[in-house]
């Protein structure tokens, strides 16, 4: 299947207005590796305590660690059984925040607009008439000033530029674009989109359609019946190439604040796990303060053994930052399980109004 070039253009590319998409590789591994340096070249893990012995799941893990297949999202101690040797360390959000607003520092100096979209991800808004040369600027002035590696993707929308980060990863620079977007998009699968899941691709499957080429020949109206008619038609734009230009250089607003705790022993009694969920909303309420802004929703996690995880919210009458209304809230949500089955994870969290 053929990738995103790095220095081709198209005729129809005459614009001097780029987005570019600049993706920290490995970044909570990296950063830790920096603090680390004796871990270069290791399998990493990073994830809850960092011991494998106790329930927790890999914030993220180096590239030497997922060659044997460990993942995010993965339970410590499978990550541990496909990779024996790893290095597993305990995650520390604080100094990941640190690292990162020093990068995204790095990225105002240069004459774009920048949008964080998280951590480890930035969109660029630029004009210039040599993308390619900016965006390898961008990945040697990140490299100097934090000793971090960058992908940069090159597109003419978020969802292209997004999209061919993906091909530039690690550490490399990629265009995608209208001009190419056929030829590099279309008989990939739908997932392949930004916005398309495993489950959507196994229900377009189903319609027949099977690549990103055939979504975009689609009937909107067969979409819309299967998807809804908001949906259906919109992964049909996508598979288009078609997405967001506008690029904003308002700062990251965290959309929720949560808590979690994984327990080292299932709970089965729902006066204890009533108890952890209080400690939860009680920490949660105190992120919400912090933040200076009031929650709209609570949701509350349950993680069933052994690894079925169900989430259930509720609107608050009103945007709060009181703790007791918040707490409330969460026993209402938690109330409407049913705790038929041991417990390994409990998780509240408070939604901001959109903005």
């Amino acid at each position: 299947m053929p990738t995103p070039s790095a220095g081709a253009t198209g005729s129809t590319e005459s614009t001097p207005d780029w987005i570019l998409h600049v993706d920290l590789d490995q970044f909570i591994a990296a950063v830790e590796i920096a603090r680390h340096p004796e871990l270069r070249g290791l399998p990493v893990v990073v994830g809850g305590a960092g011991d494998p012995a106790q329930r927790g799941v890999v914030a993220t893990a180096s590239y030497e660690a997922r060659e044997f297949g460990v993942h995010s999202g993965m339970p410590l101690r499978t990550a541990a059984r496909r990779c024996p040797d790893a290095v597993f360390l305990a995650s520390d959000p604080p100094a990941y925040e640190e690292v990162s607003e020093r990068v995204m520092a790095v990225l105002r100096e240069f004459p774009v607009v920048v949008e964080v979209a998280g951590w480890d991800e930035a969109f660029l808004g630029a004009r210039t008439a040599d993308p390619e040369s900016l965006a390898r600027a961008v990945r040697r002035a990140v490299a100097e000033r934090t000793g971090l590696s960058c992908a940069v993707g090159i597109g003419d929308n978020k969802h292209t530029a997004k999209l061919a980060t993906g091909f530039a990863k690690p550490g490399g620079v990629s265009r995608l674009t209208r001009a190419n977007w056929t030829e590099v998009m279309g008989q990939r699968a739908p997932d392949a989109l930004w916005g398309v899941g495993a489950k959507t691709r196994r229900k377009l499957a189903d319609l027949g359609i099977t690549t990103v080429a055939a979504l975009a020949a689609a009937d909107p109206g067969e979409l819309a019946r299967a998807f809804g008619p908001t949906l259906g038609p919109y992964y049909r734009v996508l598979a288009h190439g078609a997405g967001d230009r506008d690029v904003t250089a308002t700062p990251y607003v965290p959309k929720s604040r949560s808590r979690e705790t994984t327990f080292q022993h299932n709970v089965s009694d729902t006066t204890e796990l009533g108890n952890h969920l209080d400690g939860l909303a009680a920490r949660v309420a105190a992120d919400v303060v912090a933040e200076g802004r009031p929650a709209a929703r609570v949701a509350v996690k349950v993680r069933f053994a052994p690894f079925v995880t169900h989430t259930r919210s509720v609107t608050l009458p009103a945007p709060t930052s009181d703790a007791a209304e918040l707490t409330r809230a969460a026993r209402r949500v938690f109330d409407r399980f049913t705790v038929d089955r041991p417990v390994r994870l409990l998780g509240v969290r408070a939604e901001f109004p959109a903005e």
